[in-house]
């Protein structure tokens, strides 16, 4: 265990433009990236560009801040034809310091987490880059074979009905008692931001890394006070505000339950209204 200093604070956070340079702006919906807005998290941060998406990442806690993908259909439907071949790498653009690296993960008893999921890309090439080290974070096995592939499926199923979607994940660290799997530091919350612009809407799902069946889902505005950055500095502030309705993530054995005869299957994930719990025990920790 280890007491983190990255430990989000809203009072800590200042005023930063609302927009971020990128070399690769056509991840991000307006073509700008999230900005850091906690200056607790804005040491040792190295963007990386990939082909089909972009990480902001920490050398700090050995993980991406977020990572950012652009989702079509076209490219959903042409990465339903390629199988997955794992290739889990460190990150070569990155200094050995900041890192991680396979052995930060060799039996630590989580997984290798993806952020952008492989799933999600077109090419083998694209896939391949997704096994990045930069793109993982710590995940419990059940978490993210679980809720966290619910939600990975969801989001493609809307990109898939509306045509395009822009995508932002990432970890929360929230507290001051961090666990670590080698010098990797190991998220209490992973979230993920949707932002369909034929609805002109987005909203956000939040879970605890554990074993939890529950989501909660947020609006962006708030998810941003969770985590220190501004996550859609090219949307409007009021679709920040606002939220949206997010698909219901499902699990592939629902699914499969679903398309048999005999009794419906039981709702695999509960939607729960655990966030402001989060940000009022924020709100208490700063007045101490």
């Amino acid at each position: 265990m280890q007491r983190f200093l990255l430990t989000f604070s809203l009072a800590a956070c200042l005023s930063l433009p609302a927009w971020a340079a990128t070399q690769c702006p056509e991840h991000f919906a307006g073509g700008i990236a999230p900005t850091v807005t906690n200056p607790k998290l804005q040491a040792r941060t190295q963007e990386v560009c990939f082909e089909a998406f972009a990480v902001l990442h920490s050398g700090i806690s050995r993980t991406p801040l977020y990572s950012a993908e652009y989702l079509t259909r076209a490219n959903l439907n042409a990465a339903g034809n390629l199988s997955r071949k794992d290739s889990f790498h460190p990150e070569s653009a990155l200094p050995a310091r900041d890192r991680a690296e396979l052995k930060d993960y060799a039996r630590s008893g989580y997984d290798r987490g993806h952020m952008s999921p492989n799933a999600d890309f077109a090419t083998r090439s694209a896939q391949a880059e997704s096994f990045s080290l930069a793109n993982m974070v710590p995940q419990v096995h059940a978490n993210n074979a679980g809720v966290w592939a619910g939600i990975e499926g969801a989001a493609r199923q809307l990109a898939l009905k509306e045509g395009e979607l822009y995508v932002i994940s990432g970890p929360a660290f929230i507290g001051d008692d961090i666990k670590q799997v080698g010098r990797v530091l190991v998220p209490t919350h992973i979230w993920k931001v949707l932002y369909s612009p034929k609805q002109q809407r987005a909203g956000a799902y939040v879970v605890t890394n554990d074993e939890t069946r529950e989501y909660s889902a947020v609006t962006v505005s708030d998810l941003e006070k969770m985590v220190g950055l501004k996550l859609l500095p090219g949307v409007p502030q009021q679709v920040r505000d606002a939220g949206m309705m997010l698909p219901k993530p499902s699990s592939s054995q629902s699914k499969k339950s679903r398309s048999q005869k005999g009794p419906p299957a039981e709702e695999e994930f509960t939607l729960r209204d655990f966030s402001r719990s989060i940000l009022d025990a924020i709100g208490r920790a700063i007045k101490q």
